[in-house]
């Protein structure tokens, strides 16, 4: 069924449903491109979003990017930005594949319908055209029948009457002769226009007309099915982005699997262990005892003078804070090559022996030495925190991991400038065989300037190894400090080292004398004491050995002095007043900080 046999007299409805159909066509256009706006709209608004909360700084500079919550809030993000990308690129294929494409087919389609049915019209007037031919012909032919038959009339009249002349009678049958043979010229014409009329509409209503329509329905349905296929891209385009959306979408289930909270904590310690040990129990002052107590070996609070035992004004007691700094005797400055600088230890437990009188001492340290109320902010670093190239600002274990990092990358640079010298030299080797190919000593200046850069590299790294030995020996003091003082109950304290004269029988003895004197506290003032007994077990045998951290004078009776790295023999354990005796491998024993020691028992 087609349109010229059935609608051959719907030369209107034609015409209004095939500009419908193209109405309909830019209609479509047009909803696309409005999608398109959309698409690109939300395309653009998550890409704003994505860039509001990304980091703002390089992740290698940003500590939280280490956490896999971070980590995997950043792939989210970076997810829903690949997302944006394919709405923008599915707004893209179909302004191209649609809009451009349809709108194009639109403006053919027209003027394809512009042109079939002005065919149409110009058929439908020459119809018309005939048609007032065939009419003019006919009421002529009619006016003419008319006058034959008048003029008959007349001649047949005068034929008849005795009065007519015979002129008159022979006159009126020449005018009806006349007439009646234009009559019938103009039946004859008549019929001639009829029979032409005829054959035309015949071809208009049967092949002209039915022709055009045939070709407008040829052409609404070419524009229907290119709509149709225009519905279908709408939806390819979808389909063409689903696999990378869905991967996408897959990428952010597994950033919500990555999310390890354990791995999360483990980095927290990592970034902010500190590597300071715990500090020590806080000692208990018993001040309902006399301040005078006899004279022992283990009880060495009062001098040998008989005085008792004096506090400077208002450091009866040292605030503590948990997070604080520590209150124990603290290393001296850092040299450069992150060494203590040979000076006296103000932090450091009191020499065994004085020459001064020990109030004056007392009365030096309490203006000296302060009480700190640690805080916070102090375990923190605060903004004034000068920052040093060993980064000793830094607590130990975040020294140590900076100074790795700072090797590794000295390393990197020097393992690139080997590279690039050996390259070099290659380079002038072939330009000597080959001089056309280079001159040789147009190298000498990279040459050379390698060459500063790998000795240079050099030294630093012989600098950063020193800085992370230092500050390796040092996380790993502190951590034995902390065990010792996590396995082994704290002893009495005393500040200065006992008497090793004493016989074993009276070691319990002194325990138990130095049990009930007031304890004292970390950070408070040190008494002094105005003896020391040199006398020591030289037969004895070493309980195990140690190395010593720090350069240590020993300016002070009783005490020895040792060199930074120096192995020593442990003679006697730290009874909790802060010093250890140890024997050198030269000879000659005496006290020395435990703080300033790595020691392994045997």
């Amino acid at each position: 069924m087609d349109w010229g046999t059935e609608l051959w007299d719907q030369f209107e409805v034609i015409e209004r449903h095939t500009q419908w159909g193209l109405d309909l066509l830019d209609r479509y256009v047009k909803f696309v491109k409005e999608r398109t706006e959309v698409e690109q709209a939300y395309a653009k608004q998550l890409r704003n979003l994505v860039k509001k909360y990304l980091p703002k700084r390089p992740a290698k500079d940003d500590p939280e990017s280490k956490f896999s919550q971070q980590q995997s809030f950043v792939q989210i993000l970076q997810e829903v930005n690949d997302f944006a990308g394919q709405r923008e690129l599915v707004a893209e294929n179909l302004s191209v594949h649609v809009c451009l494409e349809l709108a194009k087919y639109s403006q053919e389609m027209k003027q394809e319908r512009k042109m079939h049915f002005q065919e149409g019209r110009r058929a439908q007037q020459q119809l018309e055209s005939g048609f007032k031919q065939l009419e003019n012909s006919k009421r002529k032919f009619e006016r003419d029948c008319r006058e034959a038959e008048k003029a008959a009339q007349t001649a047949e009249r005068l034929d008849q009457d005795i009065n007519a002349t015979k002129a008159d009678v022979e006159k009126a049958k020449q005018q009806a002769h006349l007439r009646s043979h234009m009559a019938e010229e103009s039946k004859n014409e008549y019929a001639a226009q009829l029979q032409r009329f005829n054959r035309d509409q015949a071809h208009f209503y049967f092949s002209q007309m039915p022709q055009i329509f045939d070709k407008l329905q040829d052409m609404d349905e070419r524009r229907a099915t290119h709509l149709g296929a225009g519905y279908g891209l709408l939806s390819e385009a979808e389909l063409q982005v689903l696999p990378i959306i869905t991967k996408c979408l897959e990428g952010m289930k597994v950033a919500a699997a990555a999310v390890d909270s354990k791995n999360d904590s483990q980095v927290l310690i990592e970034l902010n262990k500190s590597g300071f040990a715990r500090p020590g129990d806080v000692e208990f002052e018993d001040f309902s005892q006399p301040m005078n107590r006899a004279h022992s070996d283990s009880s060495l609070g009062t001098p040998s003078d008989g005085r008792p035992e004096l506090r400077g004004p208002g450091r009866s007691r040292a605030k503590r804070w948990p997070f604080g700094k520590k209150n124990k005797p603290h290393p001296q400055p850092l040299s450069p090559l992150g060494g203590p600088q040979p000076s006296a230890l103000p932090n450091g437990p009191p020499s065994p022996r004085s020459g001064l009188d020990p109030l004056a001492i007392l009365s030096e340290l309490s203006k000296s030495v302060k009480p700190r109320l640690a805080s916070f902010r102090s375990f923190r670093g605060s903004r004034g925190t000068v920052v040093t190239e060993d980064f000793s600002h830094l607590p130990p274990e975040q020294q140590r991991k900076r100074l790795q990092q700072q090797l590794e990358e000295r390393n990197r640079e020097l393992q690139k400038e080997i590279d690039q010298r050996e390259a070099l030299k290659k380079m002038k080797d072939v330009y000597e065989k080959t001089p056309q190919m280079g001159d040789p000593t147009s190298l000498e200046p990279q040459i050379a300037e390698t060459l500063n850069n790998i000795e240079r590299l050099k030294l630093e790294v012989q600098k950063y190894e020193a800085w992370l030995a230092e500050a390796e020996s040092r996380v790993l003091s502190n951590r034995g400090d902390s065990l010792n003082r996590h396995t082994r109950p704290p002893d009495p304290p005393a500040s200065a080292p006992p008497d090793s004269s004493s016989s074993s029988n009276s070691g319990s003895q002194e325990n138990k004398e130095s049990s009930e004197e007031p304890p004292l506290e970390e950070g408070q003032d040190t008494p002094i004491y105005t003896e020391f007994d040199e006398d020591f077990e030289e037969s004895a045998s070493p309980i195990g050995h140690c190395v010593a951290i720090y350069h240590f004078e020993g300016s002070s009776e009783g005490t020895i002095s040792m060199a930074e790295g120096e192995d020593l023999s442990l003679m006697e354990e730290d009874k909790g007043d802060g010093w250890t005796r140890v024997r050198r491998k030269q000879g000659g024993e005496g006290y020395v900080p435990t703080s300033y020691l790595r020691v392994t028992l045997n």
